[in-house]
């Protein structure tokens, strides 16, 4: 048993972190290897079954420029696609893909499988640091050597489940826990905290009538996030999500079952997320409403069950059922899966580096759910940064940092190494200073530095330098296209609707034009010329050159703020505002700012509520 297989870099972990540390970490020509919970597959969803969203699409697609592996994965599973905000600004418009969990999981495997990267399915149950600097890792049947270690073990440390009076050991339902923090680590130092989160019930399909439902089809118009797929290609077939919402007999069972919520009877002592709340949750923080959507989803194409999303619970298992069934179209619901809360350790990322290494222990990393974050967006993106700092690490070439004025994966890492975390911490548009630029359009440009700077050459390398020359080449045509305001061009602005011509306009200067839509516009003109070009660069070239002015603007606006450090504010008046979110107003009301600087360095402040206050001073 003391027999050790040697690897240079092992990741501890094989969900949607691990997946992209080891993939990142494989470039290097280096022996990589995953550890992973004997019957969990490789990038399982096991609470909602879907990847994107506001703030996490962005994250998906600054994945696949830099090369990784989730956004591939989602266009090969993906069952429905929807792009969420389309009527707000391109800035915080993102791309949600419902994915078929089997499949996607299925497609993980089989691209590992076909790649030099090992995988051990083994519980590990210490690990150690020997003198001569390598990790060890004691597990029931093996045990390995590595030189770096990322460690990615999602809601599996000392995991604990709770679904009403009921309490098992459990990283998820029907799997194991792993040990706890300072159990697994037996020698060496890592602060710990406890996070919550949690599930809904699983629904039967042929239990739900969805004839009291509102369908909501896929979009046929959403972008695939993968570089190497065309646009709107589907791999898979596309399905409908469901809309129905609970109502007032829905609450009230839930808040006449107080006393049996775990969350709140003091069985469960771990912080949960604030924005990702628990029906109980929301039962009692807003007392004063009933009804709250909830998105019924397929989980698969073959797979019977439905995430009712917008009910996560750890009510008791009758209460459960009886909630449910006093909602549209779940009147008959059977529950394949009830819902629960699960308790995990996570490590204290204030002793880590923004490479996502532990400050005091050289060669050890940490991403995902470990790391107090939720989400497989979140997740992804720690692992690609860890993956890539440990390969980066024993190359002994220079770490990769991604600033968070140029990416949402650099905004939630400097927050999490920079904050400390009261609460799973969850990315928005709304975290970002710099959000106008930081769009999901143009992520191969914000990151095409980064990627370059890793000296590879590979697919994504070649598609990356194509995409920038395509993009220069043409912004550049639409500075340098003008139209003379003579007969012919009057009458092509007027029959495509882009308003008067009265003096020699550029292209540019025309899809900045506050009426018309910029992409269909530049569409139309290259189409009227014979040019054609790919959709995505079209997107890219058109929302450039329609925010150039805001981004500008932008720009001076940030500057001004940092000349407001020491005014002076008012913040009781803060709490009484309606501009303001809730969760401001609560961190405000706790911390009492007294001055503008103050209140910049408070965790959880808003950039937008920053914008606001600076505007009112």
């Amino acid at each position: 048993m003391e027999q050790f297989k040697s690897f240079d870099i092992t990741i501890l972990g094989g969900g949607h972190a691990g997946l992209e540390a080891a993939w990142a970490a494989n470039q290097f020509n280096l022996s990589v290897a995953i550890v992973t919970m004997p019957g969990v597959g490789l990038g399982s969803a096991p609470c909602n079954p879907a990847v994107g969203g506001v703030g996490k699409g962005q994250v998906v697609r600054e994945i696949d420029a830099m090369g990784g592996l989730m956004g591939r994965l989602a266009d090969l599973a993906g069952i429905q696609y929807r792009t969420l905000n389309e009527s707000k600004g391109y800035a915080v418009q993102s791309t949600r893909v419902q994915i078929d969990k089997e499949k996607y999981s299925e497609f993980a495997e089989r691209i590992i499988e076909e790649s030099e990267i090992t995988v051990i399915r083994e519980k590990v149950l210490s690990v150690e640091k020997d003198p001569s600097g390598y990790f060890c890792l004691y597990g029931d049947k093996q045990n390995i050597k590595t030189s770096f270690l990322i460690v990615t073990t999602g809601t599996f440390l000392n995991g604990v489940l709770h679904t009403g009076e009921d309490i098992t050991d459990g990283g998820r339902v029907g799997i194991s826990q792993s040990p706890g923090m300072k159990e697994l680590f037996s020698n060496i130092k890592t602060l710990k905290k406890r996070f919550k989160t949690g599930t809904p019930p699983r629904i039967k399909r042929h239990s739900i009538d969805f004839s009291k439902m509102e369908a909501q089809p896929s979009d046929t118009g959403s972008l695939n996030f993968h570089y190497d797929h065309s646009a709107n290609s589907r791999n898979l077939k596309q399905v409908d999500c469901f809309l129905t919402r609970t109502n007032p007999k829905t609450l009230g069972i839930i808040r006449e079952n107080k006393e049996r919520s775990p969350i709140f009877n003091g069985q469960i002592q771990g912080v949960g997320p604030r924005y990702c709340p628990s029906i109980e949750d929301k039962a009692f923080r807003y007392e004063d409403r009933n009804v709250h959507h909830v998105f019924v989803e397929p989980e698969g194409l073959d797979i019977d069950s439905f995430y009712p999303n917008g009910i996560s619970t750890s009510l008791p298992k009758e209460i459960q059922l009886e909630f449910l069934r006093t909602i549209d179209g779940l009147e008959k619901a059977e529950i394949d899966v009830f819902g629960y809360a699960v308790e995990y350790d996570v490590v204290d990322t204030l002793n880590m580096k923004r490479t996502l290494e532990h400050d005091s222990f050289e060669g050890l990393y940490f991403a995902g759910q470990v790391c107090g974050t939720s989400g497989y967006e979140e997740a992804g993106g720690q692992g690609l940064i860890a993956g890539f700092n440990a390969a980066l690490k024993a190359k002994g070439k220079d770490p990769l940092i991604l600033p968070r004025e140029l990416s949402y994966i650099g905004v939630m890492i400097e927050d999490l190494v920079t904050n400390e975390r009261d609460e799973p911490y969850r990315l928005f548009t709304a975290r970002s200073e710099n959000r106008l630029y930081i769009r999901e359009d143009n992520s191969i440009e914000r990151l095409f530095n980064f990627r370059e700077s890793l000296e590879l050459n590979s697919e994504v390398d070649y598609h990356n330098r194509k995409f920038i020359e395509a993009k220069v080449a043409l912004e550049n045509l639409c500075d340098e296209t003008h139209y003379l305001p003579n007969r012919e061009n009057r009458e092509l602005f007027e029959n495509m609707g882009l308003g008067g011509l009265k003096e020699k306009t550029t292209l540019t200067e025309v899809l900045k034009r506050s009426h018309i839509d910029p992409i269909l516009t530049l569409k139309r003109i290259l189409a009227n010329s014979g040019i054609t070009a790919d959709d995505r660069l079209i997107r890219t070239v058109a929302i450039t050159i329609k925010y150039r002015g805001y981004i500008a603007r932008e720009e001076i606006e940030n500057a001004s703020l940092n000349k407001l450090e020491n005014k002076t504010l008012e913040w009781k008046s803060l709490l009484d505002n309606s501009n303001l979110s809730f969760e401001c107003k609560q961190r405000i009301s706790k911390i009492k700012p007294e001055t503008f600087g103050q209140l910049k360095r408070i965790e959880g402040i808003r950039p937008a509520t920053l914008a606001f206050v600076a505007s009112t001073l």
